[in-house]
């Protein structure tokens, strides 16, 4: 991971460290949603992208995402000159899609409750002979987010302060959760899905990985929408016992309300959902923690709706 971090070096921003109030305790928010790209997935992609061969970049990269690793592979193909061919569901927000084509990415839509995305990047794979990115289920993009982790170190060591107790980070595939939690070992990490994808949670409880039931709820989550969660983040989170909470829509809204009224941040739903367990109750976590906020790609209109008309 420390060569993770020289390796990506000013490819990523520094990443501001804000100290705030959360249900009367004093504790950090890592704001990852102002991070190039708009999400921590940049770190990753950017990390695994730098080690491909000259062979491999004259190939490409297949990568498959609802929008923010989508995002973070296409910028770092194209500072790299690398074709990016991202697989994404029909129904990802809007500014995500846009984000991703103006980085010069081509995309292929598919039917999020009816396609294997997996299956459709292994076809372009085989048939073009690029190489696929997976957002969570690989050791270099696990190293490139948990960088996150090492910053949150060097940032805490700036104001006088050692390891926070406590990391609360959302999970979708957990490959940020894992990164952090190898990169910050004294710390629990906890890991915070939305309401009905709690694959994550099942497959720790049951001592193997479960996929999300076929009967999922919609989410306005759709960071965290992973159908089924990989060897390497779990392997990483159970060793590590790291404890795993649900959220609803409701407390997502309510938590991307407080940020951007606290804060003047703008968070997208996904990247909320740690903010979401803390202030509404699900986690307490003790003072000089660390809530990550990971994402802030989200459409204008639902931000302004949630804004504006939150009861």
């Amino acid at each position: 991971m420390l060569a993770a971090r020289e390796r990506i070096g000013d490819l990523v921003k520094r990443t501001p460290l804000l100290e705030a109030e959360v249900r009367g305790a004093r504790i950090w928010l890592k704001c990852e949603c102002l991070q190039e790209g708009g999400a921590f997935k940049l770190r990753g992609a950017t990390n695994r992208l730098l080690q491909l061969s000259a062979e491999e970049r004259e190939r490409g990269v297949v990568a498959f995402s609802s929008g923010n690793h989508a995002r973070g592979v296409a910028i770092a193909a194209r500072r790299l000159g690398i074709r990016a061919v991202i697989v994404m569901p029909s129904d990802a927000p809007q500014v995500k899609i846009e984000g991703t084509l103006g980085e010069g990415a081509e995309i292929i839509f598919y039917d999020r409750k009816t396609g294997n995305r997996e299956a459709i990047a292994a076809k372009i794979s085989d048939g073009t002979g690029a190489t696929v990115v997976p957002s969570f289920d690989d050791e270099m993009i696990v190293a490139g987010q948990g960088t996150v982790g090492l910053e949150i170190l060097d940032q805490l060591a700036d104001v006088g302060q050692g390891h926070p107790p406590m990391v609360v980070a959302p999970c979708g595939g957990g490959g940020l959760a894992s990164g952090i939690a190898l990169a910050i070992p004294e710390a629990v990490i906890v890991g915070v899905e939305p309401d009905g994808w709690d694959d994550m949670a099942r497959s720790l409880e049951l001592g193997t990985i479960v996929p999300v039931a076929p009967n999922a709820p919609p989410t306005l989550c759709d960071a965290l929408q992973t159908p089924r969660v990989s060897p390497i983040t779990f392997d990483i989170l159970r060793d590590r016992k790291a404890k795993i909470v649900s959220v609803s829509d409701e407390d997502v809204e309510l938590a991307v309300l407080w940020a951007f009224e606290e804060h003047g941040l703008t968070v997208e739903p996904g990247g909320a959902a740690a903010l979401a367990a803390v202030l509404g109750g699900e986690i307490d976590p003790p003072a000089s923690s660390v809530i990550i906020l990971s994402g802030g790609n989200v459409d204008p209109a639902l931000h302004a709706s949630i804004v504006n008309d939150y009861p």
